[in-house]
């Protein structure tokens, strides 16, 4: 069967209480920093295919995140389903990113990026 949408690349952003002890942590679990700026309080930290970026004083919630390569399907779909978007950001038709709320709450970030 396939996919109707494909979301992409999932990783997940952690707001942190301590940069340097969540990085130390997740160090020990065999993770190596990929990305990020410590000095500015966010680091992505990769595992095989599993991602965890951990930000510091940057958001309150936890957020899932999905990297596709062309968001427009995405937002086709969320369009027809009628989702509320907290945030958007991009071109007029199809920005690269938005972001909204599962029924739970939980927040979601679809980030289309072009590298």
């Amino acid at each position: 069967m396939e996919r109707e949408l494909e979301l992409g690349r999932f990783s997940v952003s952690l707001n942190v209480k301590d940069l340097a002890i969540s990085k130390a942590f997740y160090q020990s679990l065999g993770f190596e920093v990929v990305a990020g700026v410590e000095e500015q309080n966010w680091l992505v930290l990769a595992n095989g295919n599993a991602k965890v970026g951990i930000f510091q004083g940057m958001f309150e919630e936890n957020i899932m995140t999905f990297n596709p390569k062309d968001i427009g399907p995405i937002h086709k779909k969320l369009d027809e389903l009628g989702i509320e978007y907290s945030r958007q950001m991009g071109g007029v038709d199809y920005p690269k990113m938005a972001a909204f709320k599962d029924p739970d709450g939980n927040d979601i970030l679809i980030d289309q990026h072009d590298a």
